[in-house]
């Protein structure tokens, strides 16, 4: 019986090290694991970042690469999630023509109906921006284009998990281990 692929979101809690991320964009491809989004950023502890990964594998492969990543030094922790344990979003930014606007209300009602902002407006481009999930922000993608759509870029996601124990619960069980040695 073959198993099935999901997809799931890896959350890596590292140091800030140089060459740290390609150390771990190393493990995926020997794994022959494509990577769907990537991002980094500081977490909530301050000098730690954390890298969000979405995957679409199966489970076992998911769970032995974030093995494999936890024994990387400047790795502390690594968890993995499906989709149903994550809430999850991503941003995407519009660059039209400003005079897109003035000619027609259409922009304007297409801006609207997706729930988007303007971010700014400039008189040769107005940006627009758009959070939600990349089928939400492909629509609004789908819809300019039409009229002129001069640049777009989609971030990777960013997610907060479901469960309550986290990292820093596991922050906590760790200074507690090393205080009773």
């Amino acid at each position: 019986m073959k198993t099935m692929k999901e997809q799931f979101t890896i959350s890596i809690y590292t140091e800030n090290t140089i060459g740290i991320l390609h150390r771990i964009t190393t493990i995926f491809t020997r794994r022959h694991i494509n990577i769907e989004s990537i991002t980094a950023s500081e977490s909530e502890v301050p000098d730690i970042h954390r890298y969000t990964i979405v995957v679409c594998q199966e489970d076992e492969k998911v769970r032995k690469v974030v093995k494999q990543i936890e024994k990387q030094i400047d790795v502390f922790k690594a968890f993995y999630h499906p989709n149903d344990e994550v809430v999850r979003q991503e941003l995407a930014l519009y660059k039209m023509p400003t005079q897109a606007f003035s000619n027609t209300r259409e922009v304007e009602k297409i801006v609207r109906k997706h729930h988007a902002r303007l971010l700014a407006v400039e008189p040769e481009f107005t940006i627009i921006e758009k959070t939600g999930y990349k089928t939400e922000t492909q629509a609004l993608f789908d819809e300019l284009k039409a009229y002129g759509l001069l640049e777009f870029v989609r971030s990777g996601w960013i997610s907060i998990s479901k469960p309550m124990k986290e990292f820093q619960d596991y922050l906590k069980e760790v200074e507690e281990a090393s205080k009773n040695k």
